[in-house]
């Protein structure tokens, strides 16, 4: 007889989300979320900007767009159910110069198309609105928020113990084996064995899907974000998020203003390759993650395609002026002064072989497991519909 019915690897809010809704609707199993961090929530999930997503950028049809308008309101939803503190604030879009307005166009024909409510700001509106924001015209997007993600997943958490689930923390999986009737994980410390596996390792789930014997058509690439924050004086520099118009052919939003829950003022990220997978100090190097990169075709494809913008934003990461200049640009009262040093993010973003990005969510399986290999932006947000997804797979998959 197998320990567990279940086992979920990886203590991040999807990993979380989905063994709390797998515990309620299926109240008899044993279900168990190992975490090899000793405290759960400790990497993408606490390195991020906060914000609650209104799905502006997706692909009409994806399940990214799905995922992420469903999942703004059952977010709010549950912070409103168990006190989390969250803010409905609004998004500006905000075009600067005259190919960013032709942009615009393309945006709200994506926004409508996923049934998202706009409101085209024109220059002489921004300036009432956002006195400190200089821009031709704006898009807003009233249904975007901020929240804190750690705060939700620990709480996702505490449902799911209390419904009977368990999660150990300090264990890490070392080897995966699979038999007509079991999986077993090797760990740090012990072995555990289940009848069903799942895995949501984030910036480690190539590495858990190669474990088991799956031929692993991509990598995971890890784009650190770099963050400052602004001093208190500029607490209240802007009334609703700020965001410059994306590049369409980019999965990255640009340095934004992002107003927190907590009152401060975060600014960014940039997109840097990160050469170390969760290294979050400013200067971070890992051997293994290293080589696992540029031993992979994919990332120098990726690399080629990307070069110019590569180059500039890792030139702009080391030279604190060249980030002043992509903020000033539709914020030009902020002063290098004011750039305090905050927190960096990893953004684990799955590269295929061909050197394409995988821009929308994508899984791995064997007969007995399920393996989350990319959970992009808005991840977050988009937890409990994804969490939902997994569930019905699941029962599907492994009659559970």
């Amino acid at each position: 007889m197998n320990e567990y019915d279940i086992v979920v690897v990886g203590g991040g809010i999807v990993g979380i989300s989905t063994a709390w809704q797998l515990q309620k609707k299926h109240t008899d199993a044993k279900i168990l979320l190992i975490e090899k961090e000793d405290r759960i929530a400790q990497h993408q999930t606490g390195h991020n900007s906060g914000v609650i997503h209104a799905g502006v950028y997706y692909e009409p049809g994806s399940l990214k767009a799905d995922f992420c308008k469903r999942g703004a309101t059952l977010t709010t939803e549950f912070c409103d159910e168990y006190n989390i503190s969250y803010e409905r604030c609004g998004k500006m879009l905000v075009a600067t110069n005259q190919m960013e307005c032709d942009r615009m166009n393309d945006l709200e024909g994506r926004c409508e198309r996923n049934g998202i409510t706009t409101e085209r700001i024109s220059k002489q509106e921004l300036s009432k609105r956002e006195p400190s924001i200089t821009g031709s015209g704006a898009i807003f997007i009233p249904a975007t928020g901020i929240t804190d993600y750690q705060k939700i997943t620990q709480q996702m958490a505490e449902l799911f113990q209390d419904m009977g689930g368990s999660i150990v923390l300090g264990k890490e999986v070392k080897a995966i084996t699979e038999n007509s009737r079991s999986v077993t994980l090797q760990l740090n410390k012990g072995k555990i064995t289940s009848s069903y596996l799942l895995a949501c390792a984030g910036l480690q789930a190539d590495r858990v899907a190669k474990m088991i014997g799956i031929d692993t058509d991509f990598k995971v690439i890890p784009f650190r974000g770099e963050y400052y924050q602004l001093p208190p004086k500029h607490d209240k520099i802007v009334n609703h998020l700020v965001y410059p118009i994306p590049d369409p052919d980019l999965p990255f939003l640009g340095v934004h203003l992002t107003r927190m829950v907590d009152g401060t003022v975060t600014v960014g990220p940039n997109a840097v390759l990160g050469y170390k997978r969760e290294g979050y100090g400013k200067v971070n190097f890992s051997l293994t993650d290293t080589l696992d990169m540029f031993t992979f075709p994919g990332f120098w494809k990726v690399i080629k395609a990307n070069i110019i913008s590569g180059i500039g934003e890792t030139v702009d990461s080391w030279y604190k002026p060249g980030y002043l200049k992509r903020v000033q640009k539709y914020c030009p009262q902020i002063t290098i002064s004011d750039l305090a040093p905050y927190p960096a993010g990893i953004r684990a973003q799955a590269v295929m072989g061909d050197g394409s990005l995988v821009h929308d969510f994508l899984f791995r399986e064997t007969e007995r497991s399920l393996h989350v290999c990319n959970a992009p932006s808005p991840a977050g947000t988009s937890a409990m519909p994804i969490g939902e997804y997994i569930c019905t797979t699941i029962e599907k998959k492994f009659d559970f």
